[in-house]
Formats: C-alpha cells, sequence, structure tokens
C-alpha cells in the first residue's frame, strides 16, 4: 500500500536537515511512498492586500512559494521521489495541520528548531502547533 507523507517545508537548514534525514533513511518508509512537499506562506494583512489585486496577491504568493518549493522539488527529483509541491497561505503550523488531516496523509515530516520548551512558549512554535491541531502521525526532525 502506496503511504502518503507530507513534508512541511520552509526553505531553512531545517528543511535541508528534515530532507537529508530522510534520504539517509530510506529504510524509515519502507514501501512506495508518495510526498507532498508543503510550504505555508503568511498571508499580507487585510488592510495592505486591499490594495492589490487577486490576481497579484495570487502571483506573489505562487513566487514567494516558488522561490521556497524549487530547490525541495530539485532535491526530491534527484532522488527519484514520486511527489508532489503545494502551497497554502496563513499561518504555517495551522495550514501544515489542515492539510494533514484533510489529505489523509500517514505522516508529516518537519524540521524542528529545537527551541526547547520554554523557547517554545516565548517564541512560539509551528512544530508545537503541528503537533497540538494535527490528528496524523508527526516526526520532527532537529
Amino acid at each position: 500500500m502506496k503511504k502518503k507523507v507530507l513534508l512541511a517545508v520552509d526553505g531553512s537548514d531545517y528543511t535541508k536537515r528534515m530532507l537529508a534525514f530522510l534520504a539517509a533513511h530510506d529504510d524509515l518508509l519502507a514501501g512506495e511512498v508518495h510526498y507532498a512537499a508543503l510550504t505555508v506562506i503568511p498571508r499580507i494583512p487585510p488592510h495592505a492586500a486591499r490594495f492589490f489585486s487577486e490576481a497579484d496577491l495570487a502571483t506573489y504568493y505562487a513566487d514567494e512559494a516558488g522561490k521556497v518549493l524549487a530547490p525541495v522539488q530539485a532535491f526530491m527529483q534527484q532522488k527519484g521521489w514520486a511527489f508532489e509541491v503545494k502551497h497554502r497561505c496563513g499561518h504555517a503550523g495551522d495550514e501544515v495541520a489542515a492539510e494533514a488531516d484533510g489529505g489523509k496523509y500517514d505522516l508529516v515530516v518537519l524540521g524542528s528548531h529545537g527551541h526547547g520548551a520554554v523557547g517554545s512558549l516565548v517564541l512560539g512554535s509551528v512544530a508545537a502547533r503541528v503537533l497540538a491541531k494535527c490528528g496524523v502521525p508527526v516526526l520532527l526532525v532537529r
């Protein structure tokens, strides 16, 4: 049976570590795997967005997502992985959890900054938010 794995990517070094971890541990997900790389672009605040057309906003979000997804896509192609790329707009933790649950994924994988419990309270954490909201198993790579 094919596994569906959602990769939450943001273009940071943590994304690179996560991809390297998956590539080095290909036995972790034995069998056929289909990956979906998702990046989330923060929404432009409504008071600023009103000065742009819907088409211009869509182009902006797609361009910003492309900057993150292009190197991820190149890496996955190089590895020969079956994949698709996606982007959403909003808060990363909320959108990753919504995609994971709505897309019926078997696993969510994301890189974590590893701030620890106190850092997460002060700084907020996409990883903590995904863990709190997601009904799908989550693998954090530090």
